[in-house]
């Protein structure tokens, strides 16, 4: 069935996706992850909480389960800025910092964590499920994921793909040339 081959393939590329931030994780430190470069620049601080933070918010719409950040985490991670950043300009996101990194680090993999698990439990005909009808949103309708949905809307593949796997890559690519600017490598080749 071509459903169950979508969600073996959507599962094994989040998996991936995963070992990427890991590995980036594993081989910077606090320094480099809050490195401020210059005005314009986003530190690389930025990508990872607003990756994390926006799969984590992203759950709601998907699944109806809450996000997991709330004031406990908050506290733990100490974000400079305890926002996405999605609706907010690249001048004020450049201010994002990461207080512990180990927690961050902790809340990161609980996100991942719950991702596969609700990926590897998921029901392969619930990917046509329509999480987004049209007309979208203001706040949706300038986004990747209208672009890509179909007729009725953004269903539940539609907004894994983009929201996480696609969103998450793009925000891979930043991470990996802000390592550069840190004197660190990129991850993959």
């Amino acid at each position: 069935m071509a459903e169950d081959l979508v969600l073996d393939s959507l599962q094994r590329r989040m998996r991936a996706l995963h070992s990427l931030y890991t590995d980036a994780l594993v081989t910077m430190d606090i320094d480099q992850v809050n490195h401020f470069e210059r005005e314009g620049v986003v530190p690389i601080a930025f990508s990872l909480f607003h990756i994390a933070n926006m799969i984590d918010a992203s759950f709601l719409l998907m699944t109806g389960t809450p996000p997991i950040w709330d004031a406990t985490w908050e506290e733990r991670v100490r974000p400079a800025i305890a926002d996405h950043g999605k609706h907010r300009s690249v001048a004020e996101m450049v201010h994002q910092r990461i207080g512990d990194y180990e927690a961050f680090s902790e809340y990161l993999h609980a996100v991942f964590d719950r991702t596969e698990a609700w990926l590897d439990g998921l029901d392969p005909a619930e990917l046509t499920r329509v999480v987004i009808t049209r007309p979208f949103p203001d706040q949706i309708a300038s986004t990747y994921s209208a672009r890509v949905a179909g007729p009725e809307g953004i269903t539940l593949l539609d907004a894994a793909e983009c929201w996480i796997y696609q969103h998450g890559l793009r925000h891979m690519g930043e991470i990996e040339l802000a390592r550069g600017l840190v004197g660190l490598g990129g991850m993959t080749s």
